[in-house]
């Protein structure tokens, strides 16, 4: 298993440090979104590094330097893999931040975590459905014309993508994997979340109302507190430097 000491990179990693902070006070694990990469995560990583908060985003299988591997369409699988891979980075104060397919991820891993003596401070999660409010909207059974649409409906990938046909058609499996691995996962009820859950999302996301992200209150046996920002699914963009303040103040208090 990797050492915390290594940057993370290379074939077979999940875990990525693009500014390592040795003498953290805590760490940040940022679970991308469907199709996304732990490259989203970068500008995230450089500002809490400032504050003293490591932030190690995870890098899923099938893309960008991990292309040749193949990628792993199912969420438990997904999130026992990540959790193990966390292992070592674990000796200090920990919280989790999950867009979208990557709240569900993020909240499972959390789960384990508890599970293993080694609770979060945290959990951060944006634009995404309660866990027990999942459901299959088929879209990972569409065509890649349609996949394609959808994912333009929601602008999450970036112009670059769409621009570039080969570039599209290499993403494209990766992008369909995970949509089939959020669309198809289960909760599977257990002991309830011990660490405050913050919720995030964008007033005019298409996929996910406001009124849904009421409900991961029913996750946790610690505070919930719900964030609404204009915008839509990747309202994050738009609200870096608030989002990133509000993290490191929450994250100051959890771990105090």
């Amino acid at each position: 298993m990797e050492s915390p000491a290594r940057d993370g990179a290379g074939t077979g990693s999940w875990i990525r440090r693009f500014h390592p902070v040795p003498d953290a006070d805590a760490r940040l694990v940022c679970f991308p979104h469907a199709g996304g990469s732990a490259g989203f995560f970068f500008p995230l990583s450089r500002a809490l590094a400032q504050q003293g908060v490591e932030v190690l985003p995870v890098q899923y299988p099938g893309r960008q330097d991990r292309q040749a591997e193949p990628t792993v369409p199912d969420m438990a699988v997904m999130a026992d893999r990540v959790a193990e891979a966390l292992t070592p980075y674990l000796d200090r104060p920990f919280a989790l931040f999950g867009h979208s397919m990557g709240a569900t991820l993020a909240y499972e891993v959390a789960r384990r975590a508890q599970d293993t003596g080694r609770a979060p401070a945290a959990l951060f999660v944006s634009g995404r459905r309660a866990p027990h409010r999942v459901v299959d909207d088929g879209l990972h059974l569409l065509s890649d014309r349609e996949l394609v649409e959808d994912i333009r409906a929601l602008d999450g990938t970036g112009s670059e993508m769409f621009g570039d046909p080969e570039l599209l058609e290499r993403a494209l499996p990766a992008i369909r994997s995970d949509y089939r691995a959020a669309e198809t996962y289960r909760f599977l009820p257990g002991p309830q979340l011990r660490c405050p859950v913050h919720a995030l999302t964008g007033f005019s996301d298409p996929r996910v109302g406001v009124g849904e992200l009421h409900h991961w209150a029913g996750c946790t046996d610690g505070p919930f507190e719900l964030q609404v920002f204009p915008g839509g699914h990747f309202y994050l963009t738009d609200h870096a430097e608030a989002i990133t303040a509000g993290i490191a103040d929450r994250l100051a208090t959890a771990t105090a």
